[in-house]
């Protein structure tokens, strides 16, 4: 499958784009590979030189020298800061709240920016079984800003999602707190190939905040399963800058090996 040219860059380039700007300067971001990785990566080249990268395996401010193919690539080593293990990004990073963003995604996410992995249909007699949680839960339970990517149609999105894997706003306001997640934490956006939706923190329901330049606002709430509120002061997404496109093109990922894998699902 070939990706839609959307007047000189591709709609996967225009994600990570979107997702490098919710990064500042100083955040420590958990990122996986894929558009985590890019996104996290054109914020260290433009506008956030100083945020620091970490992987589940337990690398601390790498610095490899192509795409890592996953977060146990051998690339992320040679000057990374720290080498370390699973227990210190999840004890040292997560459970001690020392983690600004992390990006998530999965097979169904709801209006409340919650997250199945778990299975698709009832628990006990399910269509579908799914991989389940690896390092989602606490990654979306403990993080303070959780960027959420995903594909906008009404099989990935639901009002209400079949299996709560990876909590985010659960039911509404006060009900992280209820259950127990520190303050402060939860979904912060959800990046889709239509939309960046937001969350108001008054009903804890995501709401549109721009729509990217081959749709509309129509277009969007119609493929959004849910009554979707549109922010009165809704705008076009902006593009991929110049520069942010060389850096993911020249120095990110030259040989386009990225790029060219997520482009199959994201046109």
């Amino acid at each position: 499958m070939t990706a839609k040219q959307l007047d000189g860059y591709i709609k996967p380039e225009l994600m990570a784009c979107c997702g490098a700007r919710e990064i500042q300067e100083n955040d420590i971001v958990l990122v996986g590979t894929g558009f985590p990785t890019m996104a996290a990566n054109i914020a260290k080249h433009t506008h956030a030189p100083n945020a620091r990268l970490m992987q589940e395996s337990g690398v601390y401010d790498a610095r490899p020298k192509r795409p890592a193919l996953s977060v146990g690539d051998p690339c992320l080593n040679p000057g990374a800061a720290m080498i370390g293990g699973l227990m210190d990004i999840m004890g040292m990073g997560l459970q001690a709240g020392n983690v600004d963003v992390g990006f998530l995604s999965g097979s169904q996410v709801d209006k409340f920016g919650n997250i199945n992995t778990t299975c698709i249909g009832d628990y006990e007699n399910p269509k579908s079984r799914l991989p389940g949680s690896g390092g989602a839960n606490p990654i979306g339970s403990l993080i303070k800003r959780v960027l959420i990517i995903a594909l906008h149609d009404t099989r990935r999105l639901a009002e209400k999602v079949d299996f709560i894997t990876t909590p985010g706003y659960i039911d509404g306001p006060g009900a992280r707190e209820n259950h127990g997640l520190p303050p402060g934490t939860g979904p912060h956006v959800i990046i889709t190939n239509k939309a960046v939706m937001r969350f108001d923190k008054s009903t804890g329901e995501a709401y549109l905040d721009t729509y990217h330049p081959d749709t509309t606002v129509e277009e969007v709430v119609k493929n959004t399963p849910w009554d979707l509120k549109v922010s009165p002061d809704v705008r076009e997404t902006e593009p991929p800058t110049e520069f942010e496109l060389r850096v993911l093109r020249e120095v990110l990922d030259p040989k386009r090996m990225i790029s060219a894998y997520i482009s199959r699902g994201y046109v």
